[in-house]
This record gives C-alpha cells, sequence and structure tokens, in this order.
C-alpha cells in the first residue's frame, strides 16, 4: 500500500492497523535543537483518546507515546530534537475483534470494506484496519511536533455543528471550548447538541459535524504560486482526514453569494506603518500566500457509518444481504476530529514554513 506519507520539507509517515499491535510514525525533516517531550505529544493525544465521555467510542485506548528516536538530552537537560527521523509508538490495548467477526464478509455501507477489497483483493475487517480513524492518533502526535517548528504559531479548533444544530456566532468563547465534551465554543449549543446526540444513540444513528480550524501567528508569505498554495495543501491534509467531505478556507461556499465589494477584503495603513485587513473573508490567504492574518478553515464530517440500525448491502460472494454493525464507535465522529483537523493545518504549516525559509532564507 502506497501513499502514506505526507509533507515536503516536514514529512510525516504512518504505520499500523486498528486492531493490530502497535500504531506509528516518523516525522522526517524536523530541525535540529527543538524542545520536545512525550508530555507535551500526550497532552495533544489526550484531547483525541477515545472514552472520554458517552459521545465518543468507548474503547478504552490510553493512546500512551513513547519516543523511540530523534530526540536528545542537551547540556542543560532539555530534550530536543536532533534532526533526525523522530520515531512515535502507541501500542494498541483495547481491541475486540469478536466485535467484526459476524460481519467480516459483508461490505458495511458508507465505509471503505468495498473499494479496499476492489483495490486489493482483501482488506483487513478488524475494524477497518488501515482505514480506521486509529491511524489519526499519529497525525495529532505528529502535529504536537509540527506546532513547535513555526515559531509564534497557535493552532486551536472547535465544533460548530452538530447535525442540523449549529452554533450561535455571537457567543464565541474559545475558553468555552476546554469546557464541554464537544469543543464548543458556545456553551448553550453545547446543551443543544448533548440532548439531541443521547437521541442519536438511542436510535442506534449517527450525526454529521462541522469543524473549524484557526492558526494564529502564522507570517506572511508561506505557500507558492499555482501548484504549492497553501490552501491547496491545507484542503488536501483536512481531506485526508477519515470521513471528511467537505473542506472550506475563509468564507468558502458563502462567498458564493457575497458581491465583491463584500467579499474582498479591504486594507488600510495603521500609524505604524503596517498594512491591516479590514476583514479576512480570504481566511488569511491570498494567490495561496499566507498575509500574515489568522488562517481560517473548516472542514465537514459526515455521519459514523458505522451504526446499530440494519442497512442494505452485499457480502463478498455477490449475494444480497443486510447489515448491523455492533461493537463501539462513536455517534459523531466530529467530536474528536477537532484535534486532528488542528494537527494536520499545523502540520502543512510547519512544512510550508519550512519551504519558504528554503527558498527564501
Amino acid at each position: 500500500m502506497s501513499h502514506n506519507s505526507f509533507g515536503h520539507l516536514f514529512r510525516i509517515t504512518t504505520w499500523g492497523e486498528s486492531h493490530g499491535p502497535a500504531i506509528g510514525c516518523v516525522v522526517d525533516g524536523c530541525p535540529p535543537g527543538i524542545p520536545i517531550t512525550e508530555a507535551e505529544i500526550q497532552a495533544f493525544l489526550d484531547k483525541r483518546k477515545p472514552g472520554q465521555s458517552r459521545y465518543t467510542t468507548q474503547r478504552q485506548e490510553p493512546d500512551q507515546v513513547r519516543i523511540l528516536s530523534g530526540v536528545f538530552e542537551r547540556e542543560d537537560g532539555a530534550q530536543v530534537t536532533t534532526g533526525t527521523p523522530i520515531s512515535l509508538v502507541i501500542d494498541n490495548v483495547d481491541a475486540r475483534s469478536k466485535d467484526y467477526g459476524e460481519i467480516k464478509d459483508k461490505f458495511r455501507p458508507g465505509h471503505a470494506d468495498y473499494t479496499y477489497f476492489l483495490k486489493y483483493g482483501l482488506r483487513d475487517w478488524r475494524g477497518s484496519g488501515r482505514a480506521s480513524a486509529r491511524e489519526t492518533a499519529m497525525r495529532v502526535a505528529a502535529g504536537a511536533i509540527a506546532r513547535k517548528v513555526v515559531p509564534g504559531m497557535h493552532v486551536r479548533g472547535a465544533l460548530t455543528q452538530i447535525g442540523p444544530h449549529k452554533i450561535d456566532r455571537n457567543n464565541w468563547d474559545w475558553d468555552e471550548v476546554t469546557r464541554n465534551p464537544f469543543f464548543s465554543p458556545d456553551a448553550k449549543a453545547a446543551e443543544v447538541w448533548a440532548a439531541f446526540l443521547d437521541e442519536v444513540r438511542k436510535k442506534g444513528s449517527s450525526a454529521g459535524a462541522v469543524i473549524e480550524i484557526v492558526a494564529d501567528g502564522v507570517p506572511a508569505g508561506l505557500g507558492a504560486p499555482v501548484y504549492g498554495k497553501l490552501d491547496q495543501d491545507i484542503a488536501s491534509g483536512l481531506m485526508s482526514i477519515n470521513a471528511v467531505k467537505g473542506v472550506e478556507i475563509g468564507a468558502g461556499f458563502a462567498a458564493a453569494a457575497l458581491a465583491g465589494e463584500e467579499n474582498a477584503d479591504e486594507m488600510r495603513m495603521k500609524k505604524d506603518g503596517v498594512p491591516e485587513f479590514l476583514s479576512n473573508n480570504a481566511g488569511g490567504i491570498l494567490g495561496g500566500i499566507s498575509t500574515g492574518q489568522p488562517i481560517v478553515a473548516r472542514f465537514a464530517v459526515k455521519p459514523t457509518s458505522s451504526i446499530l440500525t440494519p442497512r442494505r448491502t452485499v457480502d463478498a460472494k455477490g449475494h444480497d444481504t443486510e447489515i448491523s454493525t455492533k461493537g463501539r464507535h462513536d455517534p459523531c465522529v466530529g467530536i474528536r476530529a477537532v484535534p486532528i483537523g488542528e494537527a494536520m493545518v499545523a502540520i502543512v504549516l510547519a512544512d510550508h514554513y519550512l519551504r519558504h525559509r528554503a527558498q527564501c532564507g
């Protein structure tokens, strides 16, 4: 299986399956001398790990990360990157493959079962194998390192919609994101989502979501014209996350309804001689190059395809059948997608920062 790597100068390669003994990644191209510890990486993994509320899968994985290479103790005792490949590993400790035994020959609607089988002639039916969102834990681990590559950069995310229920942007409070199990910046929306997902779970169904990622402190000049656009690579990184079906930058699809004078971000010169933008419909990127404004990206996640509600499908022998997926699954995968989206944006920005530095000094 090819295409398990992402990035150019800052490059990550992930490996492992959902029900294998472990998952891991190699981060290559990270500059030397950057302080990093397992505890710092673990803090971000803890945001993503399962079993933290009734609104996520009850698979109990501690997601304890170990650094195997690429980090060494400096003279002052600090653990820093050495400039060599950083290898990270997480043991799988709570896989229950028997949950999938009854459906191993059936193709789950909405899953990659059928396409994997068509492409490779076989598939790992234990929790989707390589196609499982379990792989994304290693992206979060790599993203923790990427965040430290760009000086002054701060990447954070929030859930803005579950099912048909959206936040009220007038209530946006970044501090609120850490106070509820949904990463919601709107406390009232979190209450609505809790009641909504309880009903969804009782029905044996699932719901989709929209996540917004904002990167502050990104220097101007990252990205390249034509085929190396910053927004192009952000879209690619976010679309590579499991279950993502749409990405937008800045005003995104809403820009189609704006007039030209509304959409164009006007500029004025400040007293310190530095120009400023009066709005940010462009999401911090013009012509594929960062403007110095906050980078704003949103992505839509489809409803979880593993549901208890019986669905029509076919099996590997060509028979019509029905399927109901048992086991432990997220009623809304969008919740745990927040730290994953943060990580992918951080990885893209770290890569472009190093590419810009290599070309422009």
